[in-house]
């Protein structure tokens, strides 16, 4: 089984990147061929400032590895460092209809959220599919929010394959049954449900583009702040607490033990006890989590000499494989 997904080097680590993703991540480096990058060619839409990017791509890197990612297991590379995701970037779009991306939800909400609209917010999913295709990934473990970018992968991986693929069954898209698979794979999305969107500070999804997140490696006195800071109703103490679309009772939901939760939520339910009593106990609960990966952080960041000696093999080994699906994909369609 092949696995295959990335995080955008557009700003700091946050929770809603660990639980959407980079967990899945790390588990899943036990039990396929992992490939995850650092998605820096996606960030140019958000990160125009070229000291700004290297330092958020070098923070991705560590903080992967610090987080239990494996490059013994795993595959770690910087997207920019594999040219043949901006081939097949181009070779795809010159196919998609129009009208798939102007459906697109992500940059739409975007837009909405004030993000200025421009080609690469526009033909993010492009990327993507090119991004998850390159590699026929079977599993793309992704946050909710990214499972239509995967649909639509597996959409314009079955119509290149319908088009350049002689004998291609739709029915059948990886050819399990006739024995006539595509040039591309089509992939499935790997979501976790009970995680599928983290709450922010305010209350919206936790998003870098929204600046609302807790980050993993901010100061303690940044955490801090942005736990005990935590937009939350005006309930009294003695009240009962909503649960739904509070991001206090979302972010403990993420932290606590199973058996822990449990009691949160009859306290919630009851009532008796204040938004500082769970704010607490959440700061608490972060640093039981993270602090041994925040202290291996600043090991690796003494270091950036060995952080850059695994991107770059990673990279050569995420070559060898794109190169050769480029080289299918080149032939199929006449540029070779």
């Amino acid at each position: 089984m092949k696995i295959l997904s990335g995080v955008q080097s557009s700003g700091r680590l946050h929770l809603g990147n660990y639980f959407g993703a980079i967990r899945q991540f790390v588990q899943l480096q036990e039990k396929g061929d992992a490939f995850y990058f650092i998605a820096n060619l996606h960030s140019l839409t958000s990160v125009q400032d070229p000291k700004l990017l290297r330092e958020y791509t070098l923070e991705a890197a560590v903080a992967y590895l610090a987080l239990g990612l494996d490059p013994d297991r795993a595959t770690l590379f910087r997207q920019s460092d594999v040219p043949e995701h901006s081939e097949l970037f181009w070779i795809l779009g010159s196919q998609i209809p129009l009208s798939h991306l102007e459906r697109a939800h992500s940059y739409k909400d975007k837009i909405q959220k004030g993000l200025k609209p421009n080609f690469g917010l526009f033909s993010y999913p492009v990327l993507m599919a090119a991004d998850i295709l390159l590699y026929a990934a079977d599993l793309v473990p992704v946050g909710k929010d990214q499972r239509q970018h995967v649909e639509f992968a597996r959409d314009w991986a079955i119509s290149f394959n319908q088009l350049y693929c002689p004998g291609y069954d739709p029915a059948d898209p990886n050819g399990e049954k006739n024995g006539k698979p595509g040039i591309f794979r089509v992939p499935d999305a790997l979501i976790q449900p009970e995680m599928a969107t983290l709450l922010g500070v305010d209350g919206q999804k936790m998003s870098k583009s929204y600046n609302n997140t807790i980050d993993l490696f901010a100061p303690d006195k940044v955490i801090q702040k942005a736990i005990m800071g935590i937009k939350t109703d005006s309930a009294g103490i003695a009240d009962p607490k909503p649960t739904e679309g509070s991001a206090v009772y979302c972010l403990l939901k993420a932290l606590a033990p199973v058996e822990e939760m449990a009691k949160w939520t009859e306290s919630f339910e009851r009532g008796g006890e204040g938004y500082g009593v769970y704010k607490k106990r959440l700061l608490e609960l972060f640093h039981e989590t993270f602090d041994p990966a925040r202290a291996r952080r600043e090991e690796l960041l003494k270091d950036p000499g060995e952080v850059e000696r695994i991107l770059a093999k990673g990279a050569a080994k995420a070559r060898e494989v794109a190169s050769a699906q480029m080289d299918t994909v080149k032939r199929a369609v006449g540029l070779k």
